[in-house]
């Protein structure tokens, strides 16, 4: 048996109830983990929410660490034993153990704790996908400007540190100075906050009038309209999350305008489709880590009976950096 936190319909952080639930043995694909930390995402709260619609009863939670106990037949990539982490489809993570698909779930290095893995490996592989992968048409270079929202957030401060490695000049937002203070502490080039200023004025005031190349924008509708008027011609607009609800329609003619620009959508669990990426992503994320150019601030730890706070918190923007439920 495990306890594990359930919702049996969508609605606010009072739906969240602690409930025994029996685990098996894994099947083809398949592993057991026994959890040591989970990691809280804001995507936790969408499918609460109902924002992101899924089958009733639901239980929550996207990524995790522990210890693998079983694995099932076709898995050769983790033993029994073995310290693991993973950002994974389906939700199940907020449990004490789980049985689930092994394909995202990849080997720990023995170097990064428990709580660390549990709080980096949805974050630290969005800011991957992001910084790697989802690029302007002209690409990214040492030394170019980009536009990074909610960047004392989970994703974000994980973003602040690698764009620095990486040679690029962060220009983070947040809603208040200690916020934008947190952000510039962790490598933000330039800090904005936009309960106080227009960040697009502000963002082109910063590179001399011709705007960035890219913005990842989690917010959604709040910075959308402001977004774009950040973005140079043929920049990229990266809209990778809805914090302030889903972007509303809009006229495409509205890209050409302001100078043939582009917009997408994308989502970690596209890019880790498959074992092959998901591992070399992984790869990539642990080296950066290890190397100690990107550091995983944990600044919330919750008890798992205590999920309904946690999400409270999440939801009110009162949470910097990574939040963890703790299982000891």
């Amino acid at each position: 048996m495990s306890k594990a936190v359930r919702i049996d319909r969508n609605g606010g952080p009072e739906e969240l109830k602690i409930v025994d639930v029996e685990v098996g043995d894994p099947g083809p694909g398949e592993i057991r983990i026994r959890h040591k930390a989970v990691g809280l995402n804001f995507i936790d709260t969408y499918q609460r929410s109902g924002l992101y619609p899924f089958p009733m009863p639901l239980q929550l939670g996207m990524e995790a660490s522990g210890i693998v106990e079983a694995v099932g037949e076709g898995v050769t990539h983790l033993k029994a034993g073995d310290r693991a982490a993973y950002a994974s489809q389906p939700p199940g993570a907020y449990s004490e153990l789980r049985v689930m698909p092994g394909r995202n779930v990849c080997k720990l290095p023995d170097a990064i704790s428990f709580e660390t893995g549990a709080a980096m490996m949805l974050k630290g592989l969005t800011a991957q996908y992001l910084l790697k992968k989802t690029l302007p048409v002209e690409g990214l270079q040492p030394g170019d400007f980009i536009v990074f929202h909610a960047a004392a957030g989970g994703v974000g401060l994980i973003a602040c540190q690698w764009a620095k490695a990486l040679g690029l000049k962060l220009i983070g937002t947040a809603g208040t100075d200690a916020k934008c203070q947190v952000a510039l502490d962790h490598g933000a080039a330039h800090a904005i906050n936009y309960s106080k200023e227009n960040f697009a004025a502000r963002v082109k005031e910063i590179t001399g009038g011709k705007g960035v190349k890219v913005v990842y924008d989690s917010v959604g509708k709040d910075t959308f309209e402001g977004s774009l008027e950040c973005l140079r011609p043929f920049g990229l607009l990266a809209i990778f999350g809805n914090g302030s609800g889903p972007v509303p329609p809009f006229n495409l003619g509205l890209l050409g305008a302001k100078g043939s620009l582009y917009v997408t959508r994308p989502t970690l669990f596209t890019h880790i489709a498959t074992r092959e990426s998901t591992q070399a992503m992984a790869d990539d994320l642990f080296a950066v880590v290890e190397s100690g150019a990107v550091k995983i601030p944990i600044d919330q730890r919750y008890r798992l009976e205590d999920v309904q706070q946690a999400h409270r918190d999440l939801e009110a923007r009162k949470t910097t950096g990574c939040t963890i439920l703790t299982l000891d």
